[in-house]
């Protein structure tokens, strides 16, 4: 592993990301951007545009004049040490240290506005806009923002995390190589899972040993959805993370439904488990067979000029022709999420115990008028249910003339290694 030569970003990245940035300022009527980053711990789908800007440690606010180079405002001091030591090292940073303030509170976010001449200018925000799937209503602090309203009154905000998000998810060269090492790293953390998922394996084995894998080669993935069973109808985080119980013992017929989230230089990929115990029940088969029809019509449709909405029909056809039901979206964007693919609600309704809870509205199909470009990068993960049994398939697509299929191996059904003790 030591010897791959892993993908980096240069210099140039950096000048063509803050090209970019400028001419989006230009079409945009901007004087300048203000970027407000999720904290480093938000898991998957994190809000972290400052690092694109900065190529450094998540969870920071950027300020970027349309005639300047980003100003990058630490949450603590130790942004500022971890930093310099990176620097003395020879890590390739891109944000110099007269280019940074301590610390990201309103005061110092309108002091800095006001020392780069941005009183009383146009400045685009980069998180008030809704933030799918974990913030609807954007993610900007309330007191934190309307603070700084208050502080800087000849200022013009407006909303631009949309219109940006769209334009920049054409990956450049050198973040395709780091999605493509991505994708490699979560193919590895799904073959540590198979190998290690038996009969009288505690569920808790499994993903300590598919989280390993990730670490063990350079990179801190998110933690995964992963939930075991007979015929588990669940997706999120193991119950033993967040209330003190005991991981379950696998036991033949089970299924370990995962999905596996890696990122590699801020670019990130996704990775669908369905891992059987045993031979699978027949439901299941029945389940992936419908699933794996709807990721090859996906696949197919993912070429420059369509749109996303033409894709999700193109899905929707096998699953739609099925007398199943679909669990969750089977296609959504990544780099940044802002693109989903809708699903009805009927299916939960339909288990037992469901009516006990809130009614759950039809999803529909968000950004449907998304034009498809080369380097833009998918999460095709096409699911389906007979009975109880789910079957979810699928990785990480990039868009070109033919579309780039970055995980073959979790698009079908995947075997334990060892089905019982040896």
């Amino acid at each position: 592993m030591n010897d791959i030569a892993l993908p980096t970003y240069s210099m140039d990245e950096r000048d063509r990301r803050w090209d970019l940035a400028r001419t989006f300022m230009d079409r945009e009527g901007l004087d300048a951007l203000l970027v407000f980053g999720e904290h480093e711990d938000a898991g998957p789908a994190a809000f972290a545009y400052d690092t694109w800007f900065t190529n450094g440690r998540a969870g920071t606010t950027v300020i970027f004049a349309r005639d300047g180079e980003p100003v990058s405002l630490f949450p603590m001091e130790m942004f500022a040490t971890d930093h310099l030591e990176s620097a003395q090292r020879g890590d390739i940073t891109w944000i110099p240290a007269k280019n940074m303030r301590a610390h990201r509170d309103s005061h110092v976010i309108a002091e800095t506005l006001d020392q780069l001449g941005l009183a009383m200018a146009t400045i685009g925000v980069l998180g008030l806009d809704p933030v799918p799937p974990w913030n609807p209503e954007g993610l900007m602090p309330y007191g934190q923002w309307n603070n700084v309203l208050q502080r800087c009154p000849g200022a013009q905000f407006k909303p631009v995390g949309m219109a940006w998000s769209r334009f920049v998810m054409p990956l450049g060269d050198e973040e395709i190589a780091a999605v493509r090492h991505a994708a490699e790293i979560g193919d590895a953390m799904v073959r540590a899972m198979v190998d290690t998922a038996a009969v009288g394996v505690s569920e808790s084995q499994v993903y300590a040993a598919g989280m390993a894998a990730g670490y063990a080669r350079g990179t801190l993935p998110a933690a995964m959805h992963f939930w075991t069973g007979p015929d588990p109808l669940a997706r999120g985080l193991p119950p033993w993370g967040y209330r003190p119980q005991a991981p379950r013992v696998l036991q033949d017929g089970d299924v370990v439904s995962a999905e596996v989230f890696c990122n590699f230089g801020g670019r990130h990929t996704q990775h669908q488990v369905t891992i059987t115990l045993g031979e699978p029940h027949d439901d299941l088969q029945r389940a992936a067979a419908v699933a794996r029809a709807a990721y090859d019509a996906g696949l197919q449709a993912l070429r420059p000029g369509r749109t996303f909405g033409d894709v999700v029909d193109a899905i929707r056809k096998p699953l739609d022709a099925a007398d199943g039901w679909e669990f969750g979206p089977s296609i959504h964007t990544l780099n940044p999420l802002i693109a989903a693919s809708g699903f009805p609600a009927t299916g939960r309704r339909r288990l037992s115990g469901a009516e006990a809870y809130p009614v759950e509205l039809d999803h529909p199909t968000m950004s449907g008028d998304l034009v498809l470009k080369p380097g833009m990068t998918f999460a095709l993960e096409p699911n389906y249910v007979f009975g109880r049994h789910l079957a979810y398939l699928g990785g990480t697509v990039i868009v070109g003339d033919d579309p780039i299929e970055l995980n073959p191996y979790t698009a079908q059904i995947l075997r334990a290694a060892t089905p019982s003790p040896t």
